[in-house]
């Protein structure tokens, strides 16, 4: 049974590696046997010490997604590191809060950008490679906010819309020629994007009274289900977004 589980041998590239749900992660794949291709803006340092003190292989390449080529820039030097990817996750993400109606266009293309269209780019150039070699995994990181409506956040609740339905979109074209796409959808974690979230007393509470196990999740909450979505485990699941809540969606 472990052996369905196992990524020994294989290659993930994971975006925003630097830290919160990203690292959690990346260490959890790097913990299952993968080789990890951490992809961020910021310092990696703290993934790579937590990946290599559990015994495995991090490589970090600093990238700014938001930047026209970008993916296929990213790309290109991961398979220049190992020259194969037998695992996507696209992990980057950033959100930007105001009322929707001074919601300015730069805020708005900023966020589709980095949550939208580099995730798109990044299957395509990723998805050409495995195509090639007839396997692959896509794990995409969606996010409550791909089912529900949110408050004040319009950009990131159209790009996590976005990415479900890309996630599908893509499933439905590559799962007969071997290449499993699925995303996760964390529910309310502790990372930088919900600090404001988290200081807001009021919003803190209610929100915790609607996770029926009672507590916001944690990056290292994410581990199983990125290994299971990038394993052998879910060989016949494609285009599913798993939830990892607390049971949010079913309160």
């Amino acid at each position: 049974m472990g052996s369905l589980f196992s990524l020994e041998g294989k290659v993930a590239l994971l975006t925003g590696a630097s830290r919160g749900l990203g690292q959690g992660m990346a260490v959890g794949l790097a913990e299952a046997g993968a080789t990890v291709i951490g992809a961020g803006m910021s310092d990696m340092s703290e993934t790579k010490e937590k990946i290599e003190a559990a015994g495995g292989v991090f490589h970090g390449l600093k990238i700014d997604l938001s930047v026209d080529h970008a993916a296929e820039q990213l790309v290109s030097e991961a398979l220049n590191l190992t020259n194969k990817i037998d695992i996507l996750v696209n992990n980057a993400g950033i959100i930007r809060r105001s009322d929707a109606e001074n919601f300015s266009d730069d805020d708005w293309f900023e966020v589709i950008k980095v949550n939208q269209h580099s995730v798109f780019q990044l299957c395509r150039e990723v998805g050409k490679h495995m195509l090639e070699n007839g396997s692959g995994k896509i794990v995409n990181v969606a996010s409550m906010l791909s089912f529900q409506g949110g408050l004040r956040v319009p950009a990131y609740t159209a790009s996590k819309h976005a990415v479900a339905g890309l996630t599908k979109s893509l499933a439905n074209e590559w799962s007969s020629r071997g290449v499993n796409v699925n995303a996760i959808a964390p529910g309310y974690m502790e990372t930088d994007n919900t600090a404001q979230l988290r200081a807001n007393k009021d919003r803190n509470e209610y929100i915790t009274s609607r996770i029926p196990q009672g507590r916001w999740g944690t990056p290292e909450d994410l581990k199983g289900a990125v290994i299971f979505l990038a394993s052998d485990a879910s060989s016949y699941v494609n285009g599913h977004i798993l939830c990892v809540d607390g049971g949010w969606m079913s309160s």
